[in-house]
């Protein structure tokens, strides 16, 4: 059967282009483990992924519009199955490593926090180190995951996953195309969100951006990919024009969207509720599950509190909340 995961390795050899990463040259896992007969490395870290749990309690987590009426908008799976299928398209085109892009891009979100990035800097603000999703999400994969022992992902997934966003880049050219499409996805998503929910309107986007990237969310998709696989070699970048109109949309987002009342009206009591859940469980230690207990009693009632509170998914943290803070009715 070990010939079935030989035979994919030398094939991509073969298919693949000379900047790729080859499963056959992984840095390897924290643990070593036998290998899988049929998949390769990367294939079997995209399934880790898939099949955990706190990849399947992002369907309930915010992406932007917290708790939106209807099943249209974006929660924080669909936005990961989107950045993987850019992410993908991009690769391919590339000739890099599909299975490892899919792996990164299906991981990156796993460590984020109920409400969307309301919740995030709510948590960055008493958590004595800091909070950052990326870096959760790593902690995710590595610990969280099946009860302690995490998922003993490959270097080069856990490497994409902690660098998606802002600071140092991946290591490797899949890793960097993932903190491309997820930008490309969520900015592209969040505009056909903030339409739905009549914040704004396709018109509404200046010309000068819609003139060089598109004036539908399929026509500007279509334009950041091919800019980026005309312009790829030894990084992931976009042409000069593409990319100074792609800034000039994020600023427009900003500013029309990310900050709009209308769509950021209730992440004040979102807020609200992740800081009081935290002080909740740092003074009452003894009202986390028995899991978050072991990792108080080894790492402190912070890291324990972070960890359960980032976990939850949106309508779990307000359960939470109800259930410590609400009074219950004495009428059956």
């Amino acid at each position: 059967m070990d010939e079935i995961r030989i035979r994919t390795c030398e094939n991509e050899h073969i298919l693949l282009s000379e900047n790729a990463s080859f499963s056959d040259n992984s840095k390897g896992r924290r643990f070593p483990e036998a290998e899988c007969p049929i998949r390769t490395v990367y294939q079997r870290d995209r399934d880790r992924i898939i099949h955990s749990s706190s990849f399947r309690r992002l369907k309930h987590k915010t992406q932007v519009f917290l708790s939106p009426e209807g099943d249209y908008y974006r929660t924080r799976l669909t936005h990961t199955l989107e950045v993987a299928q850019i992410a993908r398209t991009i690769a391919r085109s590339l000739r890099l490593n599909e299975d490892l892009t899919e792996a990164v891009a299906l991981g990156h979100d796993l460590g984020h926090t109920p409400f969307g990035h309301a919740g995030e800097r709510a948590l960055n603000s008493v958590c004595s180190g800091g909070f950052y999703h990326y870096a959760q999400s790593l902690r995710v994969v590595d610990f969280l995951e099946k009860d302690g022992k995490g998922l003993n992902l490959t270097y080069e997934v856990r490497n994409g996953i902690e660098r998606h966003t802002n600071g140092e880049e991946a290591e490797t050219l899949e890793g960097r195309i993932v903190r491309l499409a997820d930008r490309i996805a969520y900015i592209n998503h969040d505009i056909d969100d903030a339409c739905r929910a009549g914040i704004i309107t396709e018109e509404d986007i200046p010309e000068d951006i819609t003139d060089v990237l598109g004036d539908t969310k399929s026509k500007r998709i279509n334009t950041l990919v091919t800019s980026a696989v005309e312009n790829s070699v030894d990084t992931i970048k976009l042409a000069d024009c593409i990319g100074t109109a792609f800034d000039k949309l994020n600023m427009f987002m900003f500013s029309n969207v990310y900050t709009n009342p209308k769509c950021k009206g209730e992440e004040g009591k979102a807020v609200d509720l992740v800081i009081w859940l935290f002080e909740f469980f740092l003074k009452n230690p003894d009202k986390l599950p028995e899991f978050y207990k072991k990792i108080a009693d080894d790492s402190g009632v912070e890291r324990a509190a972070c960890d359960y509170i980032a976990g939850m998914t949106d309508r779990y943290a307000v359960k939470t909340f109800r259930d410590h803070f609400i009074p219950k009715s004495w009428i059956n």
